[in-house]
Formats: structure tokens, sequence, C-alpha cells
């Protein structure tokens, strides 16, 4: 054989296996184009009556609240409570050495004394210008009749010159005589009043003087706790100076801030008569809404909560979170989170397992009684019966096919 035909030969023999296997290949399956489908949860709309809550997070603050100032100069000689420390109605809480205020009293009560007196002698005074002035006036008239006889004889030359000018000396200085004695008795309801008037300031200095001395001891006006504790025995202080706080262990309040879209909306409940209270995530404590703050702001208004029940460890100063139970509405749907696409739609699967977009009105949070938050929800499309979609998809839009999960693979996929 010609070794130029070997090259050909294998060839050949190359095509013919081509061949051959490409006439004993096995057909392959035809493959038809599926739609994909998204497992999902849903939850059957089942709208009811809910109690939508709103967070606030508030100041615990103490209304009845009493600051403790010096009303007199003088140095601390009690203080039998400390920083903290629970009193009762009637309670010493601090005082003033005596010895630095009956000095004090002993003058106003000594001023008053002297002026009271002041005041019997003028009388006495005037009581003695009245009679003296009598006397005095007797007295002009004898000079004025003594003058008209001396200017008689002087006047046929039976008297000197020296005894007419006697005479009208005498008379002129009894006129004068009377003339301040009138003057001083005219003076007198002047001088009484003004003496009067210096009493009347003595008196009340007096008797501020005696309150201040009555506020040198201290008492708790009222069952609270004390704090801001700023002197100790011993210590100097000047009139006016804060000593220490005290503050009513009832009635504490929280201000919490509400948005202003919330507010016609609670005032209106409160203005019907409905009690609105807020717990804390535990329901240790609970306020009840009393009213809102005269003023607001762009960012809202100020709700004053009043605490109902024990104090629970509670102190002014204290930042709270609480949910607050705003009016019942009916119509509404409880929901997760994860319902919610955006700020205002929802899906809803159709009859033949799409989803369908929806809007709806967002109401606010419910809690239920194990404690966990959900999305209340309300809208007309919400009929009862319908399944709403409650798997958060990403790419989530009207027609997208889903497939609806049971409710064994609700359970497995919520187990640890």
């Amino acid at each position: 054989m010609s070794k130029r035909l070997i090259p050909l030969i294998i060839l050949a023999a190359g095509v013919l296996g081509f061949l051959y296997l490409k006439m004993t290949r096995p057909e392959p399956a035809q493959v038809s184009a599926t739609e994909r489908s998204w497992r999902v949860q849903v939850q059957v709309v089942e709208p009811g009556v809910h109690t939508p809550v709103l967070p606030l997070y508030g100041e615990v603050v103490a209304p009845e609240k009493l600051s403790v100032v010096a009303a007199l100069a003088g140095r601390i000689a009690e203080r039998p409570v400390a920083e903290g420390q629970r009193v009762s109605s009637g309670e010493l809480l601090v005082a003033l050495d005596i010895r630095d205020i009956e000095p004090a009293l002993a003058q106003a009560e000594a001023q008053v004394a002297d002026l009271e007196a002041q005041i019997r002698a003028e009388h006495v005074r005037h009581g003695n210008d009245q009679a003296a002035l009598k006397s005095e006036q007797a007295i002009l008239s004898n000079a004025r009749r003594q003058l008209e006889r001396t200017q008689s004889l002087a006047g046929r030359n039976l008297a000197s010159r020296e005894s007419l000018e006697s005479v009208t000396d005498a008379a002129v200085r009894a006129e004068l005589t009377v003339s301040i004695r009138q003057r001083a008795i005219d003076e007198h309801p002047a001088r009484l009043q003004s003496l009067d008037a210096r009493l009347a300031q003595a008196a009340a200095t007096l008797a501020t003087t005696q309150r201040d001395a009555e506020r040198s001891r201290v008492t708790a006006p009222f069952d609270g706790v004390v704090t801001d504790v700023q002197v100790a025995v011993g210590d100097q202080v000047t009139q006016n100076q804060k000593l220490l706080s005290v503050y009513a262990s009832d009635g504490l309040e929280l201000r919490a801030r509400v948005p202003n879209r919330y507010r016609t909306e609670l005032i209106s409940a409160l203005e019907e008569g409905a009690d609105l209270y807020a717990y804390g995530d535990r329901r240790e404590f609970r306020f009840r809404l009393g009213r809102f703050a005269g003023t607001s702001d762009p960012a809202g208004t100020e709700a004053i909560l009043e605490l109902t029940g024990e104090t629970v460890g509670l102190r002014p100063g204290a930042l709270v979170p609480v949910n607050l139970e705003r009016p019942e509405r009916s119509g509404t749907l409880a929901v997760p989170f994860s319902a919610l696409y955006g700020a205002d739609s929802v899906y809803l699967v159709t009859d033949d397992n799409r989803m369908q977009r929806v809007i709806v009105e967002r109401v606010g949070e419910v809690i239920s009684a194990s404690g966990e938050h959900s999305l209340l929800i309300a809208g007309e499309a919400l009929k009862p019966g319908a399944s709403l979609v409650v798997t958060h998809l990403p790419n989530a839009l009207t027609g997208l096919k889903v497939d609806i999960a049971s409710a064994g693979e609700d359970k497995r996929s919520s187990a640890p």
C-alpha cells in the first residue's frame, strides 16, 4: 500500500466515525420557558377595632418642688436630712441658729416701742400746748389793754416815751408767744401723722422679722424627697441663699413632645372625657394624659402626663420612653412592619397568585398582649378574607407571581 493513501484512509475513518456518532446520538429533551414564582407568607385580612399607640420619649418632672432659702443671715444650727432622703410632712429640714435671729427681732420690737412712746409724748405735748395757749392769749389781752392805756396817757403827756416803748415791746412779745404756740398746735396733726407712718413702717418691719424668724426653722410641707443639699451644720449663710430642695413624692409628671399631627386627635379625646394612658415597655408604671402645654413650636407640643400609682423608682430628670394609647380606631388591621412598602403601600394576592399594590393609611403602631409591636393600617382595599403579603420582597411589583407558603412552612421558617 502506498504511503500516500494512509492519510486519506485516516481522514475517511474519522469522517465515518463522526457521521456514525451523529446518527446514533440521543434526541435532546424539549425545553419550555416557565415563569418564576416567589414564595411568600400571607396574612388573612380581618379588620377590627384596635388601640393605636404613640411612642414618646419624655422627661420626669416634679411640679410640687420647694426650694428652701435662708430667710435671714446666720449660721446653720440643724440639718437632720440628707440628699435623696424621704421625709414626711412636718419633718424638720433645716434650722438657723436662734442666736442670730433674736437680735434682729429685739431691734424691730424696740423700734416699735420707741415710736409708740413718741406718739404718747406727742399727745401730752398737744394737751399742754392747748392749755398754755389759753394763758398766753390772756396775757396778750392784758398787754394790749396796757398798751392802749399807755398810748392814751402819752397822748396827754402823762406817760413818758420810754414807758410807751416798754409796753409796746411787751405786747409784741405776748403776740409772738401766742403765734408760736398756735403754730405748734396746728402742726400737731402732721407730727402725729408722721409718727403713725413711722410706727406702721416699724410694725411692718417687725412683722417681716417675725415671719423670717419663723421661717428660719423649715419643715417639710408634704411627703417628699430631699435633693440639692448645699449646706452643712455650722455653715454661715446669707439672706436668700439656697439651702436645699424637696419635691413631693406623689404627683410626678412626664413631659413629652407630641408631633403636631397627633395633637388635634388627642385634644379632642380629652375634651370628650376619654382617659388616655401611657405605659413603659414592661408596664411597670403608668401615666395619664392630663393636658398640653400652653405653647408649641414646629417640632410639636409638649404633653403633660400625670403619674398614677407608685413611683417605682422614678426620679425627676429621668428620660423615660413610653407608649401613649391613642383613641380606638375601627376598621384597622395589625400587620408586621415588613408588609409595608414605602410610606403607604402594601400588596394583596389576587386569585391567580399575583401581587397587586394597594394604597393604605398608616394609622400608627399597636402592641400585642405579648408586647410585640405591629403596624396598624386601614384602607378601603383591605376587604375581609383577602390575602396580604407580609414577606418583604425587594423586587415587589404589581403582577409578580407568588407562591403562598403553607402554615407549616411559616412555623418552620420562624423556628430558630
